[in-house]
C-alpha cells in the first residue's frame, strides 16, 4: 500500500497558515493568564503504529520567566479526530501541565489505526490552539510502496530566515527527521560564515548566552515563535534528536569545549536538555533521568519498506581526540577505548540490523560518518573533523563491520551538522558498505555559496565524496522498492524572507546496488 497523504491544501490552508493570527484570549484570565496560551503552536511524533506523541506548551508570554503562567498545575483538553473538520473524533481526553515542565505537554496517544493521517489540536480556558497533523506508522509487516521525509536541523535564529520550513510544511511527506542543533547557545550577535567571519543578524536573541532552565526556556520559545517552524511542526508528525548546540558547541558525555569542571557541566547540561525535552514532542521515555541525561534512541518501522535507527552521538560519546577541532591525526583517533555511541547502543544497534528485514535500514544520526581529508591546499598530511566520525576509527570500524555484515544490505545513512550537503559513499575494505546524505543547515551558515571555496580539493582527495553544495534548506529523501532518492533541497538566501526552493542536486542508491549514482 501507500500511505495515506491528507491533501496539502488541508494542512497548509485549512490547518497551519490561518490558525497565525493569534488572538488575545479574554476568557484565559479565569486561569491567571491575559494572552492567547498557544503561541508555540503544536507538534507531533514518535509514532507507534497505534500512536503518537502530540504535544504544545502554555505560554501566553513565551519571553517572560515562566512564559507568563501562574505557578500552579493547568488541565488542558486534547481531541483527535480521523477528520480535519473535527467530524470525527476518535481520541480525547485531559493532560496536566505542570510548572515544573514549564506546562509543556506530551500526549501519548493510542489505540489509533495503523498507517493514516489524524489530526489533533488542544483547548485550555475557553481557547483552542491551531490544528496539527499526525500519522501513525503501517501496521507491521505490512507492504509499503512509499515513504518520504526530509532531514531539518542546525537553524541558528540569527544567522538567517526559516524560508527553508515554509517549503518543509509544504511537502507531501510522511515524517520530518531534526537531527538537531534546534537552538544555538551562543551569545547574542555571534554570527559567522562557513570562515568563521562574522556577518550580520537578521535578528537577535533575547538575553544573554543560556546557562539556567530559564535561558534555555526563552531560547526555545523564541526559536518556536517563527511561524515558518511553527508551520512545519505542524505539517508533520517529527522525529526529534539532539545534537551539540542545545547544550554547548562540542560538549560530549560529561565534557564541553572549554574544560568547565565535569560535575559544573553537568548541572549546566542537565537544564539544557530538560529544555529539549519540554519542547520536543517526544516520549516519556525521554523524560529527564536523574543523572539528568535525556535519552531519544528509537527505532520505527515503515512496514516492509524501510527501518529507522534514530541515534544518539553526544550522550555517550567520548572526548574529541588531539584537542577537537580540524586537524591531522594525533594517537587518540586509534585510541582503543573511543566511543561514540556507547556499548549498549552499538549493541542496540546491532540487534535492530540483524533483525531488521524491511527492504531499507535508515541510520539517522548527528554528525558525518565519511572520514572526509578536508586538505584544501598542499598541507602534507590528511585534516580531519575530530567532531565527526572521522576522529573515531575504533567506533568507525565496527559499525562499517555491522554494515557490512547486514545481509539485505541497502544501508543509508541520514546526517545534519556539516551546514553543507554531501552524497558520499562510505567505503570498508575497498567495498562500499552504504551511503551517507548529509543534509545542508536551516539557516547557520548564512547565505553560503553553490560550492564552498575549498571543496574542489575535498571532491578530488576522498574518493567517498560525490557531491557538496553550500546553500541552505534541507535533504527529501523519497523511498521506494526500486531506489532511495535524495532530492538536496536548496533556497538561494536566507538573509531575505520568502526565498523559492530548488532542487540543487539528486542523488540516489538502487536496491541491491551498493553505492551511489547521479539523476
Amino acid at each position: 500500500m501507500t500511505l495515506l497523504t491528507p491533501s496539502r491544501r488541508a494542512v497548509i490552508g485549512g490547518l497551519v497558515a490561518a490558525p497565525f493570527v493569534l488572538p488575545a484570549g479574554l476568557r484565559a484570565q479565569t486561569l491567571g493568564f491575559v494572552d492567547y496560551p498557544f503561541t508555540l503552536g503544536v507538534a507531533s511524533g514518535d509514532a507507534l503504529p497505534d500512536g503518537f506523541v502530540i504535544w504544545t506548551r502554555l505560554a501566553p508570554k513565551p519571553l517572560e520567566p515562566q512564559g507568563g503562567m501562574p505557578i500552579r498545575p493547568v488541565a488542558v483538553d486534547w481531541e483527535v479526530a480521523e477528520d480535519d473538520g473535527f467530524r470525527t473524533v476518535v481520541a480525547r481526553g485531559s493532560e496536566t501541565a505542570h510548572p515544573e515542565l514549564a506546562h509543556s505537554v506530551h500526549v501519548e496517544v493510542s489505540g489509533l489505526k495503523p498507517g493514516r493521517p489524524y489530526w489533533y489540536r488542544f483547548k485550555c480556558a475557553g481557547e483552542k490552539s491551531l490544528t496539527g497533523m499526525a500519522r501513525t506508522l503501517p501496521a507491521i509487516g505490512a507492504i509499503v510502496d512509499k515513504v518520504r521525509f526530509a532531514a531539518v536541523g542546525c537553524q541558528h535564529f540569527e544567522a538567517g530566515w526559516y524560508t527553508a520550513y515554509r517549503h518543509v510544511a509544504e511537502e507531501e511527506l510522511d515524517f520530518v527527521f531534526h537531527y538537531g542543533d534546534y537552538i544555538y547557545e551562543y551569545h547574542p550577535g555571534t554570527v559567522t560564515n562557513e570562515r568563521h567571519q562574522p556577518i550580520d543578524p537578521v535578528r537577535l536573541y533575547v538575553g544573554g548566552e543560556p546557562y539556567t532552565l530559564g535561558d534555555y526556556r526563552i531560547r526555545y520559545a523564541q526559536e518556536t515563535l517563527d511561524t515558518d517552524l511553527m508551520a512545519a511542526r505542524a505539517a508533520h508528525p517529527w522525529f526529534c534528536t539532539y545534537d551539540d548546540h542545545e547544550v554547548d558547541n562540542n560538549w560530549v558525555s560529561d565534557r564541553d569545549q572549554d574544560g568547565t569542571d565535569p560535575a559544573l557541566f553537568l548541572l549546566r547540561r542537565r537544564q539544557a536538555l530538560q529544555a529539549w525535552y519540554e519542547h520536543m514532542p517526544v516520549r516519556r521515555a525521554s523524560f529527564p533521568q536523574a543523572d539528568g541525561a535525556v535519552e531519544f534512541r528509537r527505532r520505527a518501522d515503515y512496514g516492509d519498506l524501510l527501518r529507522g535507527h534514530f541515534l544518539n552521538t553526544r550522550l555517550y560519546r567520548t572526548d574529541q581526540p588531539c584537542g577537537d577541532d580540524y586537524k591531522p591525526a594525533c594517537a587518540g583517533v586509534s585510541a582503543a577505548d573511543a566511543q561514540i555511541l556507547g556499548a549498549q547502543q552499538e549493541h542496540w544497534l546491532g540487534e535492530g540490523l540483524a533483525s531488521g528485514h524491511q527492504r531499507w535500514q535508515l541510520i539517522a544520526q548527528q554528525v558525518m560518518i565519511c572520514p572526509l581529508d578536508r586538505r584544501e591546499h598542499d598541507e602534507p598530511q590528511p585534516v580531519y573533523n575530530m567532531d565527526s566520525w572521522a576522529g573515531y576509527q575504533g567506533p568507525r570500524t565496527r559499525l562499517f563491520d555491522q554494515f557490512a555484515a547486514h545481509k539485505g544490505g541497502n544501508i543509508v545513512v541520514v546526517t545534519g551538522d556539516e551546514h553543507q550537503n554531501f552524497a558520499n559513499d562510505l567505503i570498508h575494505h575497498d567495498k562500499v558498505v552504504a551511503s551517507e546524505f548529509v543534509s545542508t543547515s536551516i539557516s547557520s551558515g548564512g547565505d553560503g555559496h553553490e560550492t564552498r571555496p575549498g571543496n574542489e580539493a575535498w571532491m578530488r582527495r576522498n574518493p567517498c565524496l560525490k557531491w557538496t553544495g553550500d546553500r541552505r534548506g534541507y535533504a527529501l529523501s523519497e523511498v521506494t522498492r526500486e531506489a532511495w532518492t535524495c532530492h538536496f533541497r536548496a533556497v538561494d538566501a536566507v538573509s531575505v524572507k520568502g526565498a523559492p526552493i530548488r532542487t540543487a542536486s539528486r542523488w540516489a542508491v538502487q536496491a541491491g546496488k551498493a553505492g551511489l549514482v547521479q539523476g
